[in-house]
């Protein structure tokens, strides 16, 4: 069971590495593409340079593909990585987590039993002094007459 649990942590984390590599091809990519402007590509050497690269027209293609397919890819391991960290709670249980999380747990767990005792202890001393109200007699009561 521990293996298992390492395994679906190792997994987890090679894909957010994957999603971050995603996302900055993508910010790249974009920033390539050029507008109005420029855009990036004319920041390293003009638009002669990428127009060499890619050819004429080509850029302008190979850019749209490119930000087409890592954005598909960059909503996929949105979905993925969400689905798997919203399983991690659910599926592990109550309790298993982060030592973090387990420490914040039982600190919570301790206080609601403090908050209990000492309720049970306020409604204990207040049954006790409505009992005592009742079971010593009081000065003003008359004195039996004989």
């Amino acid at each position: 069971m521990r293996w298992k649990v390492l395994e679906v942590n190792a997994v987890f984390e090679i894909l957010i590495i994957v999603h971050i590599l995603i996302c900055f091809g993508l910010v790249i990519v974009v920033l390539m593409q050029s507008a109005k402007g420029e855009g990036l590509a004319g920041a390293f050497g003009g638009g002669g340079l990428s127009g060499a690269v890619f050819g004429g027209r080509g850029a302008a293609s190979f850019l749209s593909k490119a930000t087409t397919i890592l954005a598909v890819l960059f909503m996929v391991s949105c979905l993925t990585l969400s689905l798997m960290s919203s399983g991690k709670g659910s599926a592990s249980g109550v309790g298993s987590g982060s030592s973090i999380t387990e420490a914040a747990q039982q600190d919570i767990q301790q206080q609601q039993e403090a908050y209990r005792q000492q309720q049970a202890a306020q409604a204990d001393s207040a049954a006790g002094t409505v009992e005592n109200i009742f079971d010593t007699p009081s000065e003003e009561q008359p004195a039996d007459s004989q």
